[in-house]
């Protein structure tokens, strides 16, 4: 009894603790971590968020990059830190596509979190190397079912949300591409570009200065509608794999357990940091488009997606590579 008492006491002191330092939310500096290399998608918004969320919140906000496993390694690290607000995770797709790909997760990914909400949404862009003799979408399945596996497809690793557009473009034209994992996004186009892979899907931004330049080459872009940035690519569906759609999106976890009204202070400070037309321009450059809801409307979607991903995953066979 004595023993339950003191349990008892010492977790209603640690609410009491957490309770007044949310009532000065924020009082220090709040990091993000983001679990993934420098220079893709989640990290170029994470940055773009940094300076109108820190204006927002009136402290600084610090970007950790920790990738690895399939963005599982930055992410487990959010999921064990204290629950005061101080700690975040800004996820992708990839969030919902890991725990169909990996057999042991360290975290449960919906019920090991407090969804913050929701930040973007945008699409990749389906890009080939000049050698590849391709120059549709059409041409290219044609050319993959002339040699099954033979072609390279190049992602940002293993478990990714690249990796897994990938696996649905295939299993939904009938080819096989062969699938090569990067530490990193930025490796991935480094290779793609020198034509060591031939293949790949990528964000818009990173595509369009070598779209420009010649040195690759768009076929389609994977959302249901097509680009503002990029008018004239089909969409993937319409350029001939009907019913082809996968849209990235971008949001922000915190600790299971963290107070409401800290939970309720972050959406404020992130609504009005991504409200302004230059923060709107600034995302929109980096091939997001900003596309807020809240923890709820978060939720659901991670948990669809969760499903839908999941699917995708036992259909296509996809694997750890």
């Amino acid at each position: 009894m004595k023993r339950l008492v003191r349990a008892a006491a010492a977790i209603a002191a640690a609410s009491l603790a957490l309770a007044a330092e949310a009532q000065g939310y924020p009082t220090r500096p709040v990091k993000i971590i983001v679990p993934f290399a420098a220079g893709g998608f989640t990290d170029v918004v994470a940055r773009i968020l940094q300076t109108q969320l820190g204006a927002a919140l009136g402290q600084p906000i610090v970007i950790e990059n920790k990738p690895g496993a399939g963005s599982t390694i930055g992410t487990a690290e959010v999921a064990n830190a204290k629950p005061d607000g101080y700690t975040l995770a800004m996820v992708s797709t990839t969030h919902v596509i890991t725990p169909s790909i990996y057999k042991k997760m360290p975290y449960d990914a919906l019920k090991d979190f407090a969804p913050v909400m929701k930040l973007g949404e945008g699409p990749y862009v389906l890009v080939v190397h000049p050698s590849l003799p391709a120059r549709n979408v059409r041409e290219l399945v044609a050319l993959a079912k002339a040699e099954p596996g033979a072609i390279d497809y190049a992602s940002s690793g293993n478990g990714s949300s690249q990796h897994l557009v990938g696996a649905l473009f295939g299993q939904m034209a009938g080819v096989k591409l062969n699938h090569v994992p990067y530490k990193g996004s930025g490796q991935a186009m480094q290779d793609l570009v020198g034509g060591q892979v031939k293949v790949s899907f990528v964000g818009a931004p990173n595509a369009v200065p070598y779209l420009a330049n010649g040195k690759l080459r768009a076929l389609g872009v994977t959302t249901s509608t097509r680009s503002a940035d990029l008018p004239d690519i089909p969409t993937i569906d319409e350029a001939g794999v009907p019913g082809y759609n996968a849209t990235l999106w971008l949001g922000l976890l915190a600790p299971p357990g963290t107070p409401a009204d800290v939970l309720a202070r972050l959406r404020e400070g992130v609504t009005k940091a991504l409200s302004t037309p230059e923060a709107r321009k600034l995302v929109n450059s980096a091939g997001v488009d900003v596309a807020l809801s809240g923890p709820e409307e978060f939720a659901a979607l991670m948990k669809s997606e969760l499903e839908r991903w999941g699917k995708v995953v036992k259909e296509t066979g996809a694997t750890v590579n």
